[in-house]
């Protein structure tokens, strides 16, 4: 097989089983992302019987994959420690393996995250350097660029060495994500003043100011400039970060709710909206959830993106995509070179345990 990290072609390898909708979702996806990259190629993991009917759907597919059968699937419900213990031959399990053998660049799957988080930290291994790994995803802004977030729920209780690191892992994915050649920092914080927040936040806050890493420290931003754009990546605990994300996907299904509420209220509000129509087709674009779809796995020895359980195809594809562009900057080269550099600094060695 070639090499899975060329830019010629790039090798992802397919939970297919995971999720709410399986197969259903997973590989009408796989089929976008394919028109979208044309030199794609996959390994499916799952039950044949339930593929074969897709491929037979998407003969271009069907001529990139390879499928690796196996009847056993992580249920959504399931616990990570007893995933662990009995998903030795899932769909899941199978997938990461393939990464850690070097016959995919990444794994995208849309299963039980609690178990793809502990099964891709055994199987796949944090880097060198790294303490712990983050979850990281994007959010549009009202600049129209997209800021990168982590960890948004992977690590409940950090410290100031780990948020240094997020920061660094941030800054990459930032730069092979949106291709920001420096990317701006923000640590999450209750305000913008030095001397505001928790310990572990400011004593983050005076490393990120004297080290140098792959992005620009901006300083503290709070919970409004996620969307406001302030900066490229905004790092925080996965504790704050979960909420904020869950926050905003709530406000966005209320939105949603009340303006098709409004639009259709009465017959003028319906004349008006579909007067409206283009200009509300574009804004549905710029906002829908399922192109922003897939949290990466940062801080791993691979590749791995994990795509939202109720995700349709759209969604599955923009998972897809990111594992593609991630592969082919070579993210996990990034990650280590700059890790590295981080760990040799005096300013950093001197300052880590304040």
């Amino acid at each position: 097989m070639s090499d899975p990290n060329s830019t010629a072609s790039v090798v992802i390898a397919l939970d297919v089983m995971g999720g709410d909708y399986g197969p259903e979702s997973v590989l009408p996806g796989a089929a976008m992302a394919l028109k979208r990259f044309p030199g794609l190629k996959f390994l499916l993991f799952g039950d044949q019987s339930r593929i074969s009917p897709y491929l037979d759907k998407y003969p271009a597919l069907a001529a990139a994959s390879v499928v690796h059968h196996t009847d056993k699937m992580v249920r959504n419900d399931e616990k990570p420690s007893a995933a662990l213990r009995s998903g030795k031959g899932s769909s899941m399990r199978l997938a990461l393996e393939a990464v850690q053998r070097g016959e995919a660049a990444a794994a995208v799957s849309a299963g039980n995250t609690g178990a793809l988080m502990a099964m891709a930290k055994i199987i796949l291994k944090t880097l060198p350097g790294i303490h712990r790994p983050a979850i990281a995803s994007v959010f549009p802004t009202i600049t129209g660029n997209d800021t990168v977030m982590l960890d948004l729920g992977a690590n409940v209780l950090v410290d100031a060495e780990n948020l240094v690191q997020f920061a660094v892992l941030g800054a990459v994915f930032a730069r092979a994500q949106g291709g920001k050649s420096v990317p701006s920092v923000g640590l999450l914080n209750v305000g913008t003043e030095q001397t505001k927040g928790p310990d572990h936040v400011r004593n983050a806050a005076s490393i990120l100011d004297h080290v140098q890493f792959s992005g620009r420290y901006h300083g503290f931003v709070e919970g409004t400039d996620i969307t406001a754009g302030t900066v490229d990546v905004v790092v925080t605990d996965g504790y704050a970060g979960n909420i904020a994300l869950k926050t905003a996907e709530g406000v966005g299904k209320l939105s949603s709710h009340y303006f098709r509420q409004a639009l259709t209220s009465d017959p003028l509000s319906l004349l008006g909206g579909l007067l409206a129509f283009f200009g509300l087709r574009r804004l549905k674009k710029k906002v829908d959830p399922r192109l922003y779809n897939g949290g990466v796995f940062l801080g791993l020895n691979g590749l791995c993106v994990k795509s939202h359980g109720g995700c349709d195809a759209l969604a599955f594809s923009s998972a897809v995509a990111l594992a593609v562009k991630l592969a082919r900057q070579g993210y996990i080269d990034q990650v280590v070179r700059d890790i590295n550099h981080l760990m040799s600094q005096e300013s950093f060695l001197t300052q880590e345990n304040l």
